[in-house]
């Protein structure tokens, strides 16, 4: 008879075959892809594998995994409301758990939001966002339709959010089909005052710019670039006082991950539109969020039927999903997870400190609880960088999960992670660079 280990062995081995023979994973080379991790089970900050192994999780899953994997409050929540009410129309319905959450989310935006329309991930709330500037310019029987945004930017893979995104290998087989973006360069002390005057031209001269739409402070698949919020204020405030609506894209840098509620909260000047997705439900359920201030929800209210918004998904606020929220939302507002966050945040500007002068490093910086070392290699900094193998290999063999952006490895750790873990997370990264 087969022992314990021979029968999961088979098992295993038969997951990982019937994986190769019907699975298509997403951003694989579906050629060169080794054989992926059959991740069992989650807890806290760790992944343990088929094989028994503990994985430390320091990407927060994709960037979703807020307080950790199976929480136990969270998870409570949402068995609760499966119990009550899973799924519902949200067209001339309504229910509980997604107006509570509209509520608590405006509390904490803002103060110039006034309205949440829900979607179902951070692609669909950018693109949402974008068509709910174009159908304010279009009601208000103006035809502006070209949108500003910053280059290497990323905003998901529907075709709004690829078009106002770089062009790059992201979207390369799509790019004839792409409507045309004016894209600037992320601003900084040196060219902010010609950004402006640019800006200003352009404003003047031309009638068809409809928004602007950015990511504050981070560009996160970009290789986790970041820039000053005072230099964004003096963009968005130019574009206001052009009349240009502004969209934050907030999918990535929401809920606590530059260090405060949202990056938006380091601006003077708010954004028109926010777009909410990852961190929202704490990596339960699939949902996004595009908050938008009261002018824009305005614009389509109006006895014309043909100024509708016409939009939505079958999974509209779903209210399993908003009860992931809401209950992702409690622990956001604890002090506990506050107190992570700082020590997170302290811990990597004191490793940026300490590291800057690395010899490895091109480039080495944090802004709240994100971490971007920028490893040099004889390629140029790219997504494409075969120094990305290597890196998520070196990390994966002493247990933790990365998935570096070709050179550059990054670190978006769970904030339920102790400080004992992240700084032994932190020697694995000083061994790397001393291999």
């Amino acid at each position: 008879m087969f022992n314990l280990a021979v029968l999961k062995f088979i098992a295993v081995s038969s997951i990982l075959h019937n994986d190769n023979q019907y699975v298509w994973h997403p951003f694989t080379h579906l050629k060169y892809a080794e054989e992926p991790v059959h991740l069992v089970r989650g807890e806290g900050a760790y992944f343990y594998d088929a094989d028994g192994n503990k994985l430390l999780d320091a990407i927060s899953s994709w960037w979703v995994n807020l307080h950790g994997h199976c929480h136990p409050y969270i998870s409570q929540k949402v068995s609760e409301q499966l119990q009550t009410l899973e799924h519902a129309i949200f067209s001339s319905f309504t229910h509980t758990p997604a107006v509570t959450l509209a509520e608590r989310l405006i509390g904490h935006l803002p103060d110039n939001q006034s309205k949440i329309f829900y979607s179902d991930n951070g692609s669909t709330a950018v693109e949402v966002g974008l068509k709910m500037v174009l159908q304010y310019w279009h009601n208000q029987g103006t035809a502006k339709k070209k949108f500003i945004a910053f280059e290497n930017a990323y905003h998901g893979d529907t075709f709004g959010g690829m078009s106002v995104g770089a062009r790059n290998v992201f979207n390369n087989a799509f790019d004839n089909l792409l409507f045309d973006v004016i894209h600037i360069p992320l601003p900084d002390d040196e060219n902010i005052e010609d950004l402006k005057a640019t800006l200003q031209s352009w404003f003047t001269n031309h009638d068809d710019i409809a928004g602007f739409i950015f990511e504050p402070l981070v560009q996160g698949a970009a290789g986790m670039l970041m820039y000053e919020a005072k230099h964004l204020d003096e963009l968005i405030g130019l574009c206001q006082k052009n009349r240009i609506i502004c969209i934050a894209d907030e999918v990535m840098t929401g809920f606590g991950r530059t260090g405060k509620f949202f990056a938006s909260n380091y601006l003077h000047h708010h954004p028109d539109i926010i777009c909410l997705s990852k961190g929202l439900t704490g990596g339960y359920m699939p949902l996004g969020v595009t908050a938008c201030a009261q002018f824009i929800y305005d614009s389509c209210v109006s006895d014309d039927k043909t100024k509708t918004f016409f939009h939505g998904h079958s999974y509209t606020a779903n209210p399993t999903a908003c009860s992931a929220a809401l209950a992702s939302l409690d622990l956001m507002e604890k002090e506990g997870t506050w107190e992570q966050i700082r020590m997170i945040s302290g811990l990597f500007t004191d490793f940026v400190s300490k590291n800057k002068y690395q010899t490895l490093l091109k480039d080495v910086r944090s802004k709240g609880t994100i971490l971007a070392l920028e490893i040099g290699t004889n390629e140029h900094t790219h997504y494409l960088n075969s120094a990305s193998d290597d890196i998520a290999t070196y990390f994966l063999k002493r247990n933790i999960i990365v998935r570096p952006l070709g050179n550059v490895l990054y670190l978006i750790p769970p904030y339920c992670i102790s400080k004992q873990e992240l700084q032994e997370m932190l020697m694995v990264c000083e061994d790397f660079f001393n291999k």
